[in-house]
């Protein structure tokens, strides 16, 4: 599942914001901006949440592209990261609907907070591009 999750991802970073990043298996303890998005499995009864964690610097570089702002507030880039989960975990979606692997429905992001990112999770890896990170998790819902 977080396979699809880290392509989309990686597609955001190629087509969106156009320079070079790394994905990388550990998590950093930088504070984030936290969203998540829960996902529906169609082929099984099963449900995810995936979270997106971006640093300031990373949801600002989000900003800058979407909405030529150089300096954005807090509540802006809060918005920056719900729209950035809803991007991501939306073209993930489109990909695992054209591969036909393990194809889910998407629910409306939700804000968490702004902290260290601190929940349990299944699997997560960590996009980095230049100095900016944004944090990638899913955890399996009960």
């Amino acid at each position: 599942m977080l396979t699809k999750i880290i392509e989309a991802s990686k597609n955001f970073c190629i087509h969106q914001i156009r320079i070079d990043h790394e994905i990388i298996d550990e998590l950093s303890n930088a504070r984030t901006i936290i969203a998540y998005i829960d996902i529906n499995m169609m082929n099984e009864k099963k449900s995810h949440r995936v979270y997106v964690a971006p640093t300031h610097g990373f949801a600002q570089r989000i900003s800058t592209l979407l909405l030529e702002e150089d300096e954005s507030d807090e509540e802006t880039l809060m918005d920056m990261t719900l729209e950035t989960a809803n991007l991501i975990v939306g073209s993930a979606k489109v990909l695992s609907e054209e591969t036909n692997e393990n194809p889910f429905m998407i629910n409306t992001p939700h804000f968490e907070k702004i902290d260290t990112f601190d929940f349990d999770y299944d699997e997560a890896k960590l996009v980095r591009v230049d100095n900016d990170e944004m944090i990638i998790a899913i955890k399996e819902l009960d």
